[in-house]
């Protein structure tokens, strides 16, 4: 059985997916907005991402027998200056995703709680392509800005992202 604060900031991290997928909604409406189908399509594609790992969570405490609640989140954001505003924004709450997935791994191994620790090795590692992930648009996006055949390109490119659970 794991400790009363293990589960705590397990089901924390859980509502905090679900907000992870909101946020990426909102940037999806940005783009559709903008006429972005493709940018639109990547962050839809990245809410259905959020939304499975906040139910992995959900599934590891529900195996570990604990109560899973759900509790309400702040609003997101949901207006941006351009496409390099979006991804930024996107990068840096990957980043905080990163730092609360680390903070949930010091707790477990200090509880020396094993099977926590492995459940959260895969958001580690998740984490390092997600980050990656945002760098790279980023880079490519502040590069490609001002060229509107080459925005084109690339929102063609990410219109053809799709979401496919990983093999546990």
């Amino acid at each position: 059985m794991i400790s009363e604060k293990l589960h705590a900031a397990l089901n924390d991290q859980l509502n905090f997916e679900f907000y992870s997928a909101h946020a990426y909604l909102a940037m999806a409406a940005y783009c559709t907005d903008q006429d972005y189908d493709g940018f639109a399509n990547f962050f839809l594609v990245q809410a259905e991402e959020e939304r499975f790992h906040a139910m992995k969570f959900y599934n590891f405490l529900s195996d570990l027998g604990q109560r899973v609640t759900i509790s309400e989140f702040p609003s997101v954001k949901n207006d941006f200056t351009s496409l390099l505003d979006a991804f930024e924004t996107a990068l840096k709450h990957e980043k905080e995703v990163t730092r609360r997935i680390y903070e949930l791994a010091d707790i477990a191994l200090d509880e020396r709680e094993h099977a926590t620790m492995a459940f959260l090795k895969w958001f580690i590692d998740e984490q390092i392509e997600e980050e990656s992930t945002f760098d790279t648009l980023i880079t490519k996006i502040a590069r490609i800005q001002n060229d509107a055949n080459a925005i084109f390109m690339l929102d063609a490119e990410l219109a053809t992202r799709s979401f496919k659970a990983p093999a546990e």
